[in-house]
């Protein structure tokens, strides 16, 4: 699966992670730096899995627990309107 911010996003990257910035609402989102490598993975036209394998590779993660936090982020990114799927 491969993401889009949605246009109406706007992203940052600050030293612990992203900022998203929804410009229709004017709600700030902060990720940490775990999530900010996901959406990264995802926005540049990365797979769920290539997430998953990152996420144990650099940080100290199963991959049952990797799996779930990459669904729980994508799953909160796309009901917050943030991202869109291609």
């Amino acid at each position: 699966m491969s993401l889009n911010l949605a246009p109406h996003v706007s992203a940052v990257h600050v030293e612990s992670g992203s900022v998203l910035l929804n410009q229709k609402t004017g709600r700030y989102w902060q990720i940490n730096g775990s999530a900010s490598t996901i959406l990264a993975i995802l926005t540049e036209g990365g797979t769920v899995e290539e997430a998953c394998q990152r996420l144990t590779d650099e940080y100290e993660v199963e991959r049952p627990q990797a799996e779930r936090d990459v669904r729980t982020l994508l799953d909160g990114l796309l009901s917050a309107g943030l991202v869109k799927e291609q």
